[in-house]
């Protein structure tokens, strides 16, 4: 929450720069079921070289006619998951002419983790992406043979192609980030705190008590993860929802004043760059943890009012850490 965080914008063309297997139905860590196409003869047609990670090779049988998506795991990783399209990830792509086999455009492969974007940003490009990359694991190269409707109309015509043209993808899975916190549950101490609810995709429901609130930052461990641990010296990718203790709208349902679940993204902030309460809350916590702060206003807003905040209130948050953010690459 910014000093509150404004919603990270990045373009997934913005990380395209112009340039001259894993068995069907494999479960994940996950529990997601990844069911790439079986029997194609159109995917038999391309051969795929070069190391994950690294401008990939291709060869194919031209001219390359695709009726439909079709796609396989070149590599199967074993990191985490997509299973939702707002999920944040890092991927790098080349596209292939199917008439040709020539390359028409790739990401710079230089293995900056940087660059994230939600798979719905990437949809833009890619109408179909989020069923092709369904359940495909961090550490996965996905070959796709990609029907004239495979990409939009706009990115058709900026690659010169014509209607009727079929392209080939490669695709990098560099980095998934957690779709929702998947620590294991804790037992919460204290008595008079919010209580917090989950619907099955993670989003958080709150009950805040009819009490006085705190007078001191309380923090709750909800779930505990076991992945990196949050500090300030790299930007932290989060899922949070926030709300005033006192209802500012009496005899109305309480309503968050801030919530990237309902925005369908979450957020990158950096302990610096939030108010007191909240990098308190953060720090020193781990990825796949979610996170309940009471923050009063002196660790807060104080007597400033914000959007949707009175003066003097007391925050409270529920956070799930869904990843920290690599810097960029020099």
């Amino acid at each position: 929450m910014r000093k509150i965080p404004a919603v990270l914008a990045v373009s997934a063309l913005a990380a395209l720069t112009l340039a001259g297997c894993a068995p069907a139905g494999s479960a994940t860590s996950d529990g997601c079921t990844r069911s790439a196409t079986a029997e194609s003869e159109t995917l038999d047609l391309i051969t795929v070289s070069g190391e994950f990670g690294e401008r990939p090779e291709v060869k194919m049988y031209t001219p390359l006619v695709a009726d439909a998506t079709e796609y396989r795991d070149e590599v199967a990783g074993d990191g985490n998951a997509i299973v939702t399209p707002s999920q944040s990830v890092v991927l790098d792509v080349t596209l292939f002419d199917g008439e040709t086999g020539e390359e028409l455009i790739a990401t710079a492969y230089d293995g900056d983790l940087s660059r994230v974007a939600a798979l719905s940003q990437w949809e833009q490009s890619f109408p179909g992406i989020a069923d092709f990359l369904d359940c495909a694991t961090e550490g996965s190269r996905v070959v796709v043979a990609l029907p004239p409707d495979g990409l939009t109309e706009a990115q058709a015509e900026q690659l010169g192609l014509t209607a009727d043209q079929s392209t080939v993808a490669v695709v990098d899975v560099r980095k998934v980030y957690l779709s929702k916190a998947d620590g294991a549950d804790q037992f919460v101490e204290g008595h008079g705190l919010p209580t917090v609810v989950r619907a099955p995709d993670g989003t958080p429901g709150v009950i805040i008590p009819d009490a006085t609130p705190p007078d001191d930052v309380v923090v709750r461990l909800l779930k505990k993860g076991d992945g990196e641990v949050v500090t300030a010296d790299a930007p932290v990718r989060i899922h949070y929802t926030g709300l005033t203790w006192e209802n500012p709208n009496p005899g109305k349902p309480r309503k968050p004043f801030d919530s990237s679940w309902e925005r369908g993204a979450p957020e990158s902030v950096s302990l610096e760059g939030v108010v007191e309460g909240f990098a308190q809350a953060l720090e020193g916590q781990t990825v796949g943890s979610q996170i309940l702060a009471v923050i009063p206003p002196d660790a807060g807003y104080g007597d400033q009012e914000q959007a949707g905040i009175p003066a003097g209130s007391t925050l409270v948050f529920v956070i799930d850490i869904l990843g920290v953010d690599a810097a960029p690459a020099e």
